[in-house]
């Protein structure tokens, strides 16, 4: 039985139908050079696409079902193996790995922005915050994983914390080499084995990660890619040897999963996206707050989960913060983001750029007001304008959905109780930000009265080895980062001796 594109709807059998490629890699492009049969490429792999221009840049065959059966089982023989080194060995290899994302940076940068359009100085930047994790987890990752000893009754006793098995990783396109590192490191330092499944946006991205883990001296089979498509995803799960999830996508998507592999008693963390609130209150700096909402809806290309999109601001001092965020946005340059002058490149793809102007047209006419942006240029490539709504309303789709996309919506509150209200009318809760000069007040607001993960005060919310990073509501469940994401994938053994 072969594997297939669902969102193509054609099934296609593989090995009656063979693919041959030539990829050649200059400074982390993956140019295609020959593909026999051109009229069943699409519906035989994943293609990745330059959101730039629009062209195809390279095409990947999804993998037949039995070799992602043998994939599954060279991965869980690699871990039975792997389990009995000691932590110091695994991060020996971490740092190994942050040395070949520091040395290959660019390289792996310019892969980023070709398959997502990512621009180029925050792509070179991912692969660095990778290496900076991987140096957290190496420093810190023994103390992590240490046994916690227990006084009881026994001569001895404590508790260990012992690795799952084959994790799983399902992962976007966002942030593709960073979301990745942030699950795999801590999940292989804590002594498990690794499958990607991986965007099919950045199949490129995908392969040169493995190919990374390969290098750092990792042994074969214990992080490994897999090229499959929706119904391949679920056999993996449901497969006896996958013993956990973690998926970073749609709430959709994690309602999927988390069904599926609770039917199979497998633990999943699931970080499902936001429409993340940012409360402006009377008495913050105006130009600080404008910074930062305006960074957090063109950082990506404003295609970051946790980055605020649902502005809210007090009638007091919304007209200035309205002017000068539209100034601010109407600023950044939009344009090729190979080029480091360029603030936002394009949507990573067509559908993406499509929804996005459908959602601020649909409030447009609900009775959102449009300040700037809001139409795409007619160009090649998948661009949006940086745009600015206010008079957000319940039920309006800027106040009820994620925007992805360079986007800001405003919303008017009469006072600082209304605000704090709105901002937790959502059924997401993954981030949110408070502006006030008034720190003790906003940490209060923060800490005790908004319903999210992660609550920042005078700042955009950003992810950081040393914190938890995870969400509440419809935003999932589980963490990732610090002490407590790299045990998320272990179980704690208890020890007794008399």
């Amino acid at each position: 039985m072969s594997w297939y594109p669902e969102d193509i709807g054609v099934q296609v059998d593989s090995e009656n139908n063979p693919l041959v490629f030539e990829r050649v890699r200059r400074t982390g492009e993956l140019w295609l050079q020959s593909l026999v049969m051109q009229e069943h490429a699409n519906k035989m792999t994943f293609v990745s696409i330059n959101p730039t221009t629009g062209d195809t840049i390279s095409a990947y065959p999804i993998m037949s079902e039995e070799i992602v059966g043998q994939k599954i089982l060279a991965a869980q023989e690699s871990y039975l193996i792997w389990r009995q080194y000691t932590v110091t060995e695994r991060t020996e290899m971490l740092t190994a790995l942050a040395t070949i994302l520091r040395k290959r940076k660019e390289d792996f940068g310019r892969l980023m922005t070709l398959e997502m359009g990512k621009p180029i100085e925050q792509s070179i930047s991912e692969s660095e915050k990778c290496a900076w994790l991987c140096d957290y987890y190496a420093e810190h990752a023994e103390h992590f994983l240490a046994p916690v000893p227990a006084l009881t009754d026994a001569k001895t006793s404590y508790w260990t914390h012992r690795p799952l098995g084959t994790v799983l990783g399902i992962m976007p396109w966002n942030f593709p080499f960073w979301q990745v590192i942030r699950f795999a490191a801590p999940a292989l330092t804590a002594g498990n084995a690794v499958l990607l499944k991986h965007s099919p946006s950045v199949p490129g991205c995908a392969e040169a990660l493995e190919h990374i883990f390969e290098e750092a001296g990792y042994p074969d089979g214990l992080f490994t890619n897999l090229v499959i498509d929706l119904e391949g995803t679920e056999k993996v799960i449901d497969h006896p040897l996958i013993r956990a999830v973690s998926l970073t996508g749609s709430v959709q998507a994690g309602r999927s999963v988390a069904a599926r592999a609770g039917a199979k008693i497998k633990k999943c963390v699931l970080e499902l996206g936001g429409s993340d609130p940012s409360i402006v209150l009377a008495d913050a700096d105006i130009d600080n707050a404008v910074s930062g909402c305006r960074l957090a809806r063109t950082l990506n290309s404003g295609q970051s989960c946790v980055a605020a999109k649902r502005f809210v601001v007090v009638d007091p001092i919304r007209e200035e913060f309205e002017a000068k965020l539209v100034n601010a946005m109407e600023a950044t340059v939009m344009g090729d983001p190979l080029d480091p002058s360029s603030d936002i490149g394009p949507l990573a793809r067509e559908d993406l750029r499509d929804t996005l102007h459908s959602q601020v047209q649909r409030s447009m006419r609900s009775g959102a007001v449009l300040l700037t942006g809001g139409v795409p240029p007619v160009k090649p490539g998948w661009w949006y304008p940086p745009t600015v709504l206010t008079n957000v309303r319940a039920g309006m789709a800027a106040y009820e959905e994620e925007l992805f996309g360079p986007v800001a919506s405003i919303l008017p509150v009469r006072n600082e109780e209304e605000a704090i209200q709105v901002a937790n009318d959502t059924a997401y809760g993954l981030g949110a930000s408070i502006y006030t000069k008034d720190s003790a007040r906003g940490e209060k607001i923060a800490a005790e009265l908004i319903d999210a993960g992660n609550c920042f005060v005078n700042g955009i919310v950003k992810s950081d080895p040393r914190l938890p990073f995870g969400g509440t509501k419809d935003s999932g469940y589980g963490t990732e980062l610090s002490s407590i994401g790299i045990l998320e994938f272990t179980y704690p053994k208890t020890i007794w001796v008399k």
